[in-house]
């Protein structure tokens, strides 16, 4: 029971941890709860505008860095430049467009993978190489990988592979654990391409389905990345955080 107790409450202090895309939305919320834990964290975003805000809300010492995470030689020097570390997050992303096939335009659609599928692609490729013994990959999906709606093609489609991925690397990688968080509706910058009335409507008309009668706070999932970070003993898992959207 000792030996239980131990690893399920494992302390992340003077682990340190790189979040991709940590300067908002769940990133942040995530670099705030591993905070909390003890962790030293390093946050890399494009924007050094929020990063320098994310920084504001992160104990002394965090790192705060820029980068454009769908240059690989950009991602290749950040990682040299880090060296060792124990646990990667990866939550970048931007807004995805919701466009029916009909409409869709080739070119913009296969941009929406560089960011999302192959900015993780290439951060796994670069910073595998420098994660300590016990640590961890946590990458982000979503639900729309088992549930989609009408013009979500481009949002299945990249959460379906970075499932794929995520079990692939955690074979690939192993020991290292590598996992991934697939949240459902969550009131993050995701949603900032709506105005704000349909923004809300949205929130609303989602929550009040859900059997939590709610969608999800950045802070509700950034638990789940914290779980998978601490859980010794999970590989190539897919936890969806969702109140309960894939059952209605």
């Amino acid at each position: 029971m000792e030996h239980l107790t131990k690893h399920s409450n494992e302390s992340l202090t003077g682990k340190k941890v790189v979040i991709l895309g940590g300067s908002s939305g769940i990133g942040l919320a995530t670099a705030q709860a591993a905070a909390r834990e003890g962790a030293e964290l390093v946050i890399v975003s494009s924007n050094q505008q929020r990063i320098d805000n994310a920084l504001t809300t992160l104990p002394a010492g965090s790192i705060g860095l820029a980068a454009d995470l769908t240059n690989e030689q950009q991602v290749k020097d950040l990682f040299n430049t880090l060296g060792n570390f124990d646990h990667l997050v990866y939550t970048a992303g931007e807004s995805l467009q919701l466009v029916t096939i009909a409409d869709a335009n080739i070119p913009e659609a296969q941009q929406f993978f560089n960011l999302r599928y192959w900015g993780a692609f290439m951060a796994v490729k670069y910073a595998s190489p420098y994660i300590n013994a016990g640590g961890s990959v946590t990458l982000t999906g979503g639900i729309a990988a088992v549930r989609p709606l009408s013009r979500w093609s481009l949002g299945a489609s990249i959460c379906a592979a970075m499932e794929g991925f995520t079990r692939a690397m955690a074979i690939e990688l192993a020991p290292v654990r590598v996992n991934l968080v697939s949240p459902g509706v969550v009131k993050t910058d995701l949603w900032r391409n709506m105005t704000e009335a349909d923004r809300e409507n949205l929130y609303t008309g989602v929550g009040n389905n859900l059997p939590v009668k709610r969608v999800g706070e950045a802070e509700d999932i950034a638990q789940t990345y914290l779980y998978l970070i601490k859980q010794q003993y999970s590989t190539g898992q897919v936890i969806v955080v969702d109140g309960g959207s894939v059952l209605v």
